[in-house]
């Protein structure tokens, strides 16, 4: 049976949970090809890396579903709701980057492969008929979006607080993002 290299092998942490200065040092030199990821790592990192490309690309899907509707909107109403659509693509498309770097730092590989952006988006590319089609199809993906990220942070838990934060972070945005269009279909005084 072989034996891991000794500078491989992380230094048990004792009972207390907080290591001393030496174990915290020690630890730090080993495996420094890993970067940002150490032995205290708990997740299980290739899982989270395929939620995370799997959620990068709901982000890239809606970013585009996004632009076409703030592109296509028209009618009486359009102005208001344009502006909702192109600020919601830059904060998606701030998101997608938020996801894209965590991946990097995890030691992935984003996937921005556009031949599988749909098949591995949580929310669909609706185009929508009318502009109220539009919001309606929009608050959906929000909510789509909204339950995944919500059980992204649960399998994460504690295991990866990094991931946890950024999810938490845009999982709040996407909430907002389905207030603004449940408020848009409760007043809707249009078609």
């Amino acid at each position: 049976m072989s034996k891991q290299p000794a500078s491989k092998k992380a230094t048990a942490v004792p009972a207390s949970g907080i290591s001393d200065r030496k174990t915290l040092r020690a630890n730090a030199r080993r495996s420094i090809e890993d970067g940002a990821i150490t032995p205290s790592y708990a997740a299980d990192r290739k899982m989270v890396i395929k939620l995370l490309n799997d959620a990068l690309a709901t982000e890239w899907v809606c970013v585009l579903r996004y632009y076409r509707h703030y592109y296509m909107a028209k009618g009486m109403l359009a102005d208001a709701v344009k502006a909702e659509f192109l600020e919601h693509a830059q904060q998606e498309q701030a998101h997608a980057g938020m996801l894209a770097e965590r991946i990097v730092q995890l030691g992935g590989e984003p996937d921005f492969n556009p031949d599988t952006l749909t098949a591995r988006a949580h929310a669909e590319y609706k185009e929508g008929g009318n502009l109220r089609d539009i919001v309606r199809e929009n608050l959906i993906a929000e909510r789509i979006a909204i339950d995944s990220y919500r059980e992204m942070i649960n399998f994460v838990g504690d295991k990866d607080t990094t991931t946890k934060r950024i999810l938490e972070q845009i999982l709040a945005q996407e909430e907002e993002h389905a207030d603004d269009f449940a408020d848009l279909l409760d007043g809707w005084i249009g078609e």
